[in-house]
Parts: C-alpha cells; sequence; structure tokens
C-alpha cells in the first residue's frame, strides 16, 4: 500500500468505529498512519539520493528539518510520529488517544505525504 492508501485506511477506521472494534481502532488508526509516514520519509530519502532510510527514525526526524524546506512541517512530523509511536502500544492506566488526536496527528502526516511529493 502506499503512504496514501494507508492515510485513507487509518481515515477510514477513526471514522468509522463501533462497539465491535472498542479498544482496537485507536491503535490500529495509529499504526497505519504511522507506517503512512515512515514509507512517506523513506521515499523522501530515496528521492533525494540519500541513505538514510536506513537509519533509525529519530535520527531521520532530526535531518527532516535539515532537507524539508518548511522545518515548521518538520517539527510537526516529528511530533506526530512519537505520538503515533506512544499510540501504538499498550500502556497500564493509560487511556487511548481520541479520534480528534488522531485525526489531528493524520493531517500533518497527511501534509508531510502531500509536500513530500512536491518538494
Amino acid at each position: 500500500m502506499t503512504p496514501v492508501e494507508l492515510l485513507e485506511a487509518a481515515r477510514q477506521l477513526i471514522r468509522r468505529h463501533d462497539a465491535a472494534t472498542a479498544g482496537l481502532w485507536p491503535r490500529a488508526g495509529a499504526l497505519l498512519a504511522r507506517q503512512a509516514l515512515e514509507e512517506a520519509l523513506d521515499a523522501y530519502w530515496n528521492a533525494r539520493g540519500l541513505a538514510l532510510g536506513e537509519c533509525p527514525m529519530r535520527p531521520q526526524l532530526v535531518c527532516l528539518r535539515e532537507y524539508l524546506p518548511d522545518t515548521e512541517l518538520a517539527g510537526r512530523v516529528e511530533h506526530a510520529w512519537s505520538a503515533l509511536s506512544r499510540a501504538c502500544h499498550h500502556h497500564p492506566y493509560e487511556l487511548a488517544p481520541t479520534a480528534g488526536e488522531l485525526e489531528g496527528w493524520v493531517q500533518v502526516v497527511g501534509e508531510f505525504v502531500t509536500n513530500a511529493e512536491v518538494a
């Protein structure tokens, strides 16, 4: 699946949750959105001839601030990836993210996917 398709699947999960998927859809949506971001970032580095896709994600996100013309977006992408990563894992006594939180992070990923294609 492409990053755009992964994001659409995440959006559908967020919009269409029901009692049968209670407790599952937030983490599944977060996982799909994070996967979309990671694949888009890998494509971004490959398009520039940089082998950063082989590095751990945190250094890639630090480097993104230098390579992405919109440094403010790079900072929001870093935050979204961290939040999505945290949301992918179950932590005792911690609530799953709300649909609103997930939609905000998915929107940031969508902005990066769109900007990375033209940058």
